[in-house]
C-alpha cells in the first residue's frame, strides 16, 4: 500500500496529554484543507473530548503502547505518526520500531539520550530500506539547537566550523511533568549501569564517533566570557548529542574537531555571577536529587507530575531568544537567532512538533530514511514552516 492510499496523513499519538493538546490544536488551526489527521490516545473517552474543544471532527483511534499489534496497525494506518507519550523509553520503542518496519515517518519530543541511541540501534537500517524518516527530538530539544546550527553551517558556506555555542538569552516558560518523568527515568538507569552513565555524558553517543577525537576536557560553559557570565544550559549535553548526529549524517560536513557547547548568558557583574551559580547549583541539586531513591521521593511530592503543567498564564507569558555563534575554518563567523513568542516547552513545542508533523507529510524532502534529525530530515523546509508561524530563524554575519 502506498502512503497515498493509508487511512491518514498524520496520527497524533498522546493528543489527550498536556503537551498532545498544544499540537493538536496547532494541527487544527494550522493543517491544510484536505488534510487527513487522526488523533490517538488510550482513552476513547478523553480523546472525544479534545475533538468538541477544538471543533473538529477527527477519526480517533484507541490503542496502547504495550499492545504491539495495535501499534504496528496503528502505524501502517498513516504516512506520519507523531507522539508526546514519553518517557520514551518506556512508551516511544515499539511506536519507533514500529513506523520504521511499516515506512511511516515519526516525530517525537524525546530528549533521552539512552532511548534514541537504542531506536538508532534498533531502527535506523530497517528504516533506512523502508524510507521511513524516524526523526527524534521535534520540539524545543532539540530543534533551535539543531536547526540554528545547521543553518548556520549553511551560510558559512559549508566548510568546517571550528566551534559553536548556543547561548540562552532569554527563556521563559514552565517545566512539564513529562519533561520531568522522562529525566527521572534516565537518571534510574544512570544510577544502574556504568555503561549507560558514559552514553549519556558522550557527546557522540549517537553516532560512531569521529576518527579524531579531541584531547583533553571540552569545557562546560562555566565562567565568564566576554565579560559576561554565564552557566551551562540544562539540555546542552543532549543537544550535542543531536548537533553531532547531523554532522555524523551529513558526513562529518560541520568538522570531525568542531567543538560545541550550550550555556545561559547570566548578565554582567556581581548579580549576573549570583544568577551563574544558582543556575549551576540548581541544576547539579535536580539531577543529582532525582539520581537518590530518598531525595527523589522527596521531588516526586513537589515536582510536577506527568501530565500536568503550569498555568495558562504562565503559558502564555512564555517566549525565548537563543543565538548560535558558528566560526567556521575560513570566512566571517556567522550568528543564528532562533526567538519565538511561545512558551518553549508547550505553546512553543506544540508548534514545532505539529509543524515537524506536516512537514513530513506534505514536504518535498529529500528521500532518504533512516533515524535521522531534523535538520537532516526537513532542514529549509521545517525553518521556512516555523517562520511563517512567528518563529525568528535569521542568519547573520557575525562582528
Amino acid at each position: 500500500m502506498s502512503q497515498n492510499d493509508r487511512d491518514h496523513h498524520i496520527v497524533l499519538l498522546g493528543a489527550t496529554g498536556f503537551v498532545g493538546r498544544f499540537t493538536a490544536r496547532h494541527l487544527a488551526q494550522s493543517a491544510p484543507a484536505g488534510a487527513r489527521i487522526a488523533i490517538a490516545g488510550r482513552s476513547s473517552t478523553r480523546l472525544q473530548e479534545v475533538n468538541r474543544d477544538l471543533g473538529v471532527d477527527w477519526p480517533t483511534i484507541q490503542v496502547d503502547t504495550a499492545d504491539t499489534d495495535a501499534v504496528a496497525r496503528l502505524a501502517a494506518s498513516t504516512s506520519v505518526v507523531a507522539t508526546t507519550v514519553g518517557p520514551y523509553l518506556r512508551y516511544g520503542t515499539e511506536v519507533a520500531s514500529a513506523c520504521a518496519r511499516a515506512g511511516t515517518s515519526y516525530a517525537d519530543l524525546s530528549g533521552e539520550s539512552i532511548f534514541v541511541a537504542r531506536s538508532i540501534e534498533r531502527n535506523h537500517d530497517v528504516a533506512e530500506s523502508s524510507g521511513a524518516k524516524i526523526v527524534h527530538s521535534c520540539g524545543f530539544d532539540s530543534i533551535p539547537s539543531d536547526l540554528g546550527l545547521g543553518l548556520a553551517h549553511e551560510t558559512a558556506g559549508g566548510v568546517p566550523i571550528v566551534a559553536a555555542t548556543l547561548r540562552v538569552r532569554s527563556l521563559r516558560g514552565g517545566i512539564s511533568g513529562g519533561t520531568i518523568d522522562s529525566l527521572r527515568q534516565q537518571m534510574k538507569e544512570v544510577k544502574t549501569d556504568a555503561s549507560i552513565r558514559r552514553l549519556v555524558g558522550d557527546p557522540y553517543a549517537l553516532t560512531p564517533g569521529p576518527s579524531v577525537r579531541l584531547p583533553g576536557r571540552r569545557g562546560s560553559g562555566w565562567g565568564k566570557e566576554r565579560n559576561v557570565w554565564q552557566a551551562p544550559f540544562v539540555m546542552g549535553a543532549y543537544n550535542q548529542q543531536i548537533v553531532q548526529r547531523s554532522n555524523y549524517l551529513t558526513g562529518w560536513s560541520y568538522g570531525q574537531l568542531m567543538r560545541y557547547r550550550e550555556v545561559i548568558a547570566t548578565g554582567r557583574g556581581f548579580a549576573g555571577f549570583a544568577r551563574a551559580c544558582a543556575i549551576s547549583g540548581g541544576t547539579a541539586a535536580l539531577v543529582a536529587g532525582l539520581a537518590l531513591p530518598p531525595t527523589r521521593a522527596v521531588l516526586d511530592r513537589v515536582l510536577p507530575a506527568p501530565g500536568a503543567g503550569p498555568s495558562s498564564d504562565a503559558i502564555e507569558r512564555g517566549r525565548f531568544v537563543l543565538d548560535v555563534d558558528a566560526y567556521p575554518v575560513e570566512g566571517q563567523p556567522v550568528r543564528t537567532r532562533v526567538a519565538a513568542p511561545f512558551d518553549p516547552g508547550y505553546g512553543g513545542t506544540g508548534v514545532m512538533l505539529g509543524e515537524s508533523a506536516l512537514s513530513l507529510a506534505f514536504d518535498h524532502l529529500p528521500e532518504r530514511g533512516g533515524v535521522l534529525t531534523p535538520m537532516v530530515a526537513m532542514g529549509q523546509s521545517l525553518a521556512e514552516r516555523l517562520r511563517a508561524q512567528g518563529f525568528t530563524l535569521n542568519v547573520d554575519a557575525l562582528h
